[in-house]
């Protein structure tokens, strides 16, 4: 029972960070029907701003022992405002002038931008792998034979802080009412006098920051990152989106958590070499079973 226990609670934290991220690709699905396929990178970018900031802000000068909560936070908040510049220049200078398109030109600048990304990061960070900074002091406890990390639990509080968060963005201010419509309606929104692309560049920040998030939480779970990092988690954060039913926010979620179970289940008690498969076999039951995820509703189409 501990050790089920143990990989549910690993399984969380990881499945919150891919939740995250994939929330950022169901806004930008939901609003443009576009598959952002840079996002991951955006991810990856995240972290290293953070990696940055901290090294800014003395990281090294408190060795383990963490930076003080306000620094961490500083260095989230740093991090986050880097990536969303980011998410709204890629929108501007890329996808913006392919917008209307025909449906495959913008899916494949989507890759393009990722791989310029990929190999721009390989360039300025080099392409080694490099050690996360301690931003926070680890401390371990054990509860019932289950060892508890602070590191664990605070992923798991600040992506459900910045989920709760994003919720309330939607639901209850103006720009999250004018991001539904134009969801809804783009023209219809446009009529309302909704200006889309002020919309557009705010979901691109939003998604990109909370892509941010992630970057550094991922960074404090896993110790290491590299320049490729976003490709891999990038895949498994869009079938999170896919499965939860992608222009869902709470499909988004529901998604990342299940991959992280999923994916940390299949490690514990099959093999640590099936951990990346399981999550491709979830996206080929899904699209079969049910294509429009389990939280997605199949809307007709007028022709």
């Amino acid at each position: 029972m501990s050790q089920l226990l143990q990989q549910i609670l690993n399984g969380l934290s990881l499945g919150s960070i891919y939740a995250l991220i994939a929330l950022g690709y169901t806004m930008v699905y939901g609003i443009l029907k576009l598959i952002n396929f840079a996002h991951g990178e955006v991810f990856m970018i995240g972290a290293y701003a953070g990696y940055f900031a901290a090294g800014a802000l003395g990281v090294e000068a408190y060795g383990a022992a963490g930076l003080p909560l306000y620094l961490a936070a500083l260095v989230l908040l740093l991090a986050m405002g880097a990536s969303a510049l980011l998410g709204v220049s890629i929108e501007f200078l890329a996808y913006r002038p392919v917008r209307s398109a025909p449906r495959l030109t913008p899916l494949i600048t989507a890759i393009g931008v990722s791989l310029f990304l990929q190999n721009a990061a390989m360039l300025a960070f080099s392409p080694n792998p490099r050690p996360y900074p301690p931003i926070l002091r680890e401390v371990r406890f054990e509860l019932g034979g289950v060892i508890v990390t602070n590191v664990k639990v605070t992923i798991f509080v600040v992506a459900m802080a910045l989920m709760v968060g994003l919720h309330w963005f939607v639901q209850r201010t103006w720009t999250g009412k004018a991001m539904r419509a134009v969801s809804t309606n783009l023209d219809a929104a446009r009529l309302m006098g909704i200006d889309p692309n002020r919309i557009i560049r705010a979901t691109f920040a939003v998604g990109s920051a909370l892509a941010a998030a992630g970057g550094i939480l991922f960074g404090l779970d896993q110790i290491v990152i590299n320049p490729l990092m976003g490709m891999l988690t990038g895949l498994k954060a869009f079938v999170a989106a896919v499965l939860g039913g992608i222009g869902n926010i709470r499909g988004a979620v529901l998604g990342g958590l299940l991959i992280g179970l999923a994916e940390q289940l299949t490690a514990g008690y099959l093999s640590p070499d099936y951990r990346d498969a399981i999550t491709f076999v979830i996206l080929i039951v899904i699209l079969i079973a049910r294509p429009e995820g389990l939280l997605g509703v199949v809307r007709p189409e007028k022709v």
